[in-house]
């Protein structure tokens, strides 16, 4: 059984285009998104390289340049060290930067910021080459600006360098870059992107639910028209608009409407021909059969005055007059059936005493065929039924199974709930097959084309018995396996007018 989510999803064409849409869009956002701050952070941080080595060389030729200046002999003195890293911190004040210059006891820096902030790896870097001497080389790193404070830290670039007072003497100095303004230029853009997202999202979710609108509204239509057609209403037709695809679909189910209803037209003027044909030759049949059975009664009763010829051909006549009297009455009877003529007269029955009944009179025909027909059920079991057609049912169920029966036992059962009751028929001869369970109400339907009807049957008993059963709205089943026999099975409702899904609980289970 499906889930909520699922028959939602499987229930509407627009909510699956238009949630279709949406995940779509939010893939291709968030992967746009994510490349667009990628390429905007890398290129963010490369221009801050860039300028961050240009300002921090400018600042080193400005330290250089002032240890130069110094007086003689003062180059190379704490005064003066002193003196040059704080004229660098204003100047990075000024360019809003950090400035930490490495002295002989103590660092010198700009106010507020920690020495944290220089990672220990360019330290070593820096302090290597100042070791080893050379030109002057930048070295540029990535770094967490910190605060002496306590300040919440930014992201920052910090660029390494020595540089030369007199006498080759080389201090480390390092220039702290903050990256707030890119940082701050990022958050800008990745709300703009979220905001643009959301905008487009439900800009798509519109443009989605309009498109499928065009779409599902003539698919709805065309369904119900097609609805409309399944409940009879042969004229019905859809509009067409335009003549893209679903203006050819309109027109396609307006031609498929217009030929299924010439077709019908047709099938039910056939029908009404074959059922008036029926009528009309069973009518006309009543007068010479009457003259007919007149003159068989009469050869019948006189029959001892005959030869032993003569006397066979008056009780064969007779016999088969029998028959197509019966047969006569069952063409009638299915006449009325496919004219929609039949009609109930219900009234609260006993069925159980109803089947003892007709069990009763038949047991004639059963002991002539050496067959025990048992009843199963004493009680009483009342319904609303048509006691004339139900009898009809029992009476032909029970003679097909005894003329199927092979002279073994018939098992007839009744029993009922309070909603329903069901009569059933289970014999032990031949049986049929399997496949053969929905065509046993067929009429003129044999399971064994070859074998002839033993007890005088017309082949139209089941079939009138479906009749009557789907009359009073209820269920007529069968089941079978050759030489297992045969069961059929009757389910009623008990009110008139009710509908019956299920049968009683309690009824005779059927061997495999």
């Amino acid at each position: 059984m499906e889930s909520t989510p699922l028959r939602f999803w499987w229930g509407s064409l627009s909510f699956r285009v238009v949630l279709t849409s949406l995940l779509g869009s939010v893939v291709v956002m968030l992967l746009g998104g994510l490349l667009l701050l990628q390429q905007a952070s890398l290129g963010l941080r490369q221009g801050k390289v860039a300028s961050t080595t240009a300002e921090a060389s400018a600042a080193l030729d400005f330290i250089e340049q002032s240890f130069r200046n110094a007086a003689p002999g003062q180059s190379t003195s704490a005064e003066t060290l002193t003196r040059v890293a704080f004229e660098a911190v204003q100047r990075g004040a000024i360019a809003q930067y950090h400035v930490i210059v490495e002295g002989p006891v103590s660092d010198i820096l700009t106010a507020g910021v920690d020495v944290a902030s220089v990672p220990a790896d360019l330290r070593t870097a820096v302090r290597t080459a100042a070791n080893v001497g050379g030109d002057p080389t930048l070295f540029v790193t990535e770094t967490r600006v910190r605060y002496a404070d306590g300040a919440a830290s930014v992201p920052g670039i910090v660029v390494g360098a020595t540089v030369v007072a007199a006498g080759s003497v080389r201090y480390p100095v390092y220039f702290v870059f903050p990256m707030t303004q890119e940082e701050e230029t990022l958050r800008i853009l990745q709300q703009a992107l979220i905001t643009t997202g959301l905008v487009v999202m439900l800009a798509l979710a519109g443009i989605a639910y309009s498109v499928s609108r065009q779409v599902s509204a003539p698919v709805r239509e065309a369904r119900r028209a097609a609805e409309r057609l399944a409940s009879g209403e042969l004229s019905e037709r859809m509009p067409v608009r335009g003549r893209d695809d679903l203006a050819r679909l309109a027109i396609s189910m307006n031609l498929m409407a217009s030929e299924l209803q010439r077709r019908i037209r047709e099938l039910e003027e056939l029908s009404r021909l074959q059922q008036r044909f029926v009528s009309d030759v069973s009518h006309e049949l009543r007068t010479p059969l009457t003259t007919i059975r007149l003159a068989a009664d009469l050869l019948y009763e006189s029959r001892d005055d005959f030869p032993a010829l003569e006397q066979r051909s008056a009780v064969l006549m007779r016999r088969e007059l029998d028959r197509f009297e019966a047969l006569l009455a069952d063409l009638l009877e299915i006449s009325r059936f496919d004219a929609g003529a039949a009609v109930l007269s219900v009234d609260d029955v006993d069925v159980a005493k109803l089947v003892r009944t007709e069990v009763e009179s038949l047991a004639t025909l059963a002991g002539t065929r050496g067959t025990e027909i048992r009843v199963h059920g004493e009680g009483q079991e009342l319904a609303e039924v048509d006691a004339r057609r139900l009898s009809r049912v029992v009476r032909n169920l029970v003679t097909n199974a005894i003329e199927h029966g092979e002279a073994k036992p018939i098992d007839v059962y009744v029993g009922g709930d309070p909603r329903a009751l069901a009569i059933t028929v289970r014999d032990h001869g031949l049986g049929f097959r399997p496949e053969d369970g929905a065509l046993v109400f067929g009429r003129f339907w044999r399971a064994d084309p070859a074998r002839s009807r033993v007890v005088g049957g017309t082949g139209l008993g089941l079939a009138i018995a479906q009749e009557d059963v789907h009359l009073h709205r209820g269920r007529i089943s069968a089941w079978g396996r050759p030489g297992q026999g045969a069961q059929f099975r009757v389910t009623l409702p008990r009110k008139h007018g009710e509908d019956v899904d299920l049968g009683p609980s309690h009824d005779v289970e059927v061997a495999g």
